[in-house]
């Protein structure tokens, strides 16, 4: 009977040390994770929007697998995601992503600003 009691027990020791490992390894997985996105473009590691430069803005043209950005009165939306801008094009190739649309919006869009809710902002843009 003793022998069945000190297999028990070591059994059970086995099991709470691989608990305890598994433990400590989840902790430090999570202590090394810092809770943002590194694949996020639209945030710093502060959680700060980004700030874009024309020329940076110029990156962001939905080419090649690149995301598509466009600029509206100093805000960057990513419109990568919304199907009229499918490739980094919208009406045919009339607009093309990576660009400041502030005048077109307003002044040839037929639908305004009103759609930039379906895109998400990332950032802003700033004067060189």
């Amino acid at each position: 009977m003793k022998k069945s009691n000190t297999k028990t027990s070591h059994s059970r020791k086995k099991y709470l040390l691989l608990l305890a490992l598994s433990l400590g390894f989840s902790l430090l997985l999570v202590a090394c994770t810092n809770g943002t996105d590194p694949t996020d473009p639209g945030t710093t590691e502060n959680g700060a929007e980004e700030s874009f430069t024309l020329e940076e803005l110029a990156e962001f043209d939905g080419q090649d697998g690149r995301r598509a950005y466009i600029a509206i009165d100093g805000v960057v939306y990513d419109v990568t995601d919304v199907p009229e801008w499918s490739g980094g094009m919208h009406a045919g190739d009339r607009f093309i992503a990576g660009k400041d649309y502030s005048n077109e919006i307003r002044d040839v869009s037929p639908h305004g600003v009103s759609v930039l809710s379906r895109a998400e902002r990332v950032g802003i843009l700033v004067t060189e």
